[in-house]
């Protein structure tokens, strides 16, 4: 069996030295922090019908910052709907993602300059195209690498095998994250496969495949550094399996109550990643309690700038979803948007 990287116990002792530098460590924790308010208010935010859905993602934070950090601005990162975090990290403003979910175009509208495709909601539709664009990066010898996020449902699609085996056949410079939080939609894990991981998979395509505690971001950070540190080399691929739990609802639509126990819930929110990083910045670097509550302040501001910038953001224009469905609409289309218009 793949062994478990950690290097954080629960508690927030090290298993190892650590060999990160404090400011280093205060921006994984101020990440993972920003994540948390986010996740919160656009809970709120939903129930309160400001966001038409959202998938939540506390409890995966430490997965999702961990191997997001890992990269460069040069790299490009394939997201889904609950890994948000990291196209934040790598350069998407927040108030863009708020306007996602609530159902604005410009949601999926990347800045510039950043290197994030827009979010994937179809399930493991993007790992191919991640994979592709890999290879063209491989192709170009520019040492970009790639990082596509999925979870453990992903995995039992076919695009997710077909996309691992033209990795490893062709040696792509990409580092799949399957951030496995026990649980696809209502199907656990142990549904999903007989196998003893899903890290282990990597092996039938003949390439690396790591398991790490998803819930320690130390671990996530280490295992993406070293995958992401191949890739660049030339060395192909690694498939990195982030052993974690998402905290509440499949999305805010969903009942997680009749699936899954409370009991079950807390042991997980036992292994908070923020606490685990938390209590390691207290007992062992000094943090103090008012750069505790400096950085949860910074972090409510961060967001309800977003929710300002997002709230005054110009209503989108409802034919905007013919004008954008083809490049060159077919005559059908062109009759619902004159009716449409007309109607309206």
């Amino acid at each position: 069996m793949t062994r478990l990287l950690r290097l954080l116990d629960p508690e927030g002792n090290p298993t190892e030295p650590v060999r990160w530098s404090r400011d280093r460590l205060v921006q994984l924790y101020r990440w993972m922090v920003l994540g948390r308010v986010l996740d919160l208010q656009a809970v709120a935010l939903q129930r309160q019908g400001w966001l038409g859905a959202y998938a939540p993602f506390a409890g995966q934070e430490a997965a999702v910052v961990g191997t997001a950090a890992a990269l460069s601005p040069q790299d490009w990162i394939f997201p889904t709907y609950r890994d948000i975090l990291a196209g934040v990290l790598h350069g998407v403003p927040l108030a863009r993602y708020l306007l996602l979910f609530r159902g604005h175009p410009m949601g999926n509208r990347v800045p510039d300059g950043v290197n994030v495709f827009p979010v994937q909601i179809s399930i493991a539709a993007h790992i191919p195209h991640a994979v592709g664009a890999a290879w063209a990066a491989a192709y170009r010898g520019d040492g970009t690498v790639v990082m596509v996020y999925f979870g453990d449902g992903a995995t039992s699609k076919g695009d997710f095998h077909e996309a691992l085996n033209f990795a490893g056949v062709f040696r792509c410079p990409v580092v799949f994250v399957c951030v496995n939080n026990g649980w696809a939609i209502s199907v656990p894990r142990s549904r999903q496969t007989a196998s003893e991981t899903l890290a282990q998979k990597a092996q039938a395509y003949g390439f690396p495949g790591v398991l790490v505690d998803g819930m320690d971001i130390l671990a996530t950070y280490e295992a993406a550094q070293a995958a992401v540190a191949r890739a660049r080399a030339g060395g192909g691929p690694t498939l990195l399996e982030a052993v974690c739990y998402r905290f509440g609802p499949h999305t805010t639509a969903d009942d997680p109550s009749r699936y899954r126990s409370e009991e079950e819930v807390e042991s997980w929110k036992a292994l908070d990643p923020l606490a685990r990083l938390r209590r390691y910045l207290f007992g062992h670097q000094g943090w103090t309690e008012e750069e505790e509550a400096g950085v949860w302040e910074q972090a409510r501001s961060e967001v309800a700038r977003a929710v300002e910038e997002a709230e005054a953001h110009p209503a989108a224009d409802p034919a905007w979803m013919f004008d954008h469905s083809y490049a060159v609409p077919p005559e059908s289309v062109r009759d619902q948007r004159r009716t449409f218009l007309e109607d309206g």
